[in-house]
């Protein structure tokens, strides 16, 4: 069974605020805020309440952007609408989920990112909806991704 989350990407011009994970999945990577969606919450009520809880920041919109869908053979399986809010660039706030910290786009590669996270930011940055199909072999290594609206192959 696939588990539903949201990832908020925040963003000011060609920089991300993004959160080096210290639990898992994904810790010791930057990645955007987000996760789980609660019963009876729709995407876009736990993006803005995911947000809030990890930032502090009381967004009023964000901008659906697309989906990843994260399959493997062992128990890593994900469904996760992505969000866009561009935002002030400020100070980080603390967040008990790791370090949030500013990466410009240019940077994104020097950093540990999950082999996602590059395009969905390249796409949000040309503006372009995605419905991303990510598969995984069973020692979580990603051995392809799609992109299911142009049917674009990454990998």
């Amino acid at each position: 069974m696939k588990k539903i989350a949201t990832m908020v990407v925040l963003r000011n011009g060609q920089s991300f605020l993004l959160l080096k994970r210290k639990n898992e999945p994904n810790a010791g990577m930057f990645v955007p805020v987000g996760g789980k969606l609660e019963a009876h919450e729709s995407p876009r009520q736990a993006a803005l309440r995911e947000t809030f809880e990890e930032t502090g920041f009381q967004l009023s919109d964000v901008k659906f952007c697309g989906v990843l869908a994260e399959t493997s053979p062992v128990d890593y399986n994900w469904l996760c609408y992505i969000y866009l809010a561009d935002i002030e660039k400020c100070e980080p706030p603390p967040c008990d989920e790791g370090e949030l910290q500013w990466i410009d786009f240019q940077d994104i590669l020097s950093v540990p990112t999950p082999p996602t996270d590059w395009q969905i930011y390249k796409f949000i940055l040309e503006n372009r909806a995605f419905v991303l199909d990510a598969i995984y072999d069973e020692n979580l290594k990603m051995i392809e991704m799609t992109d299911e609206i142009s049917g674009e192959k990454f990998l």
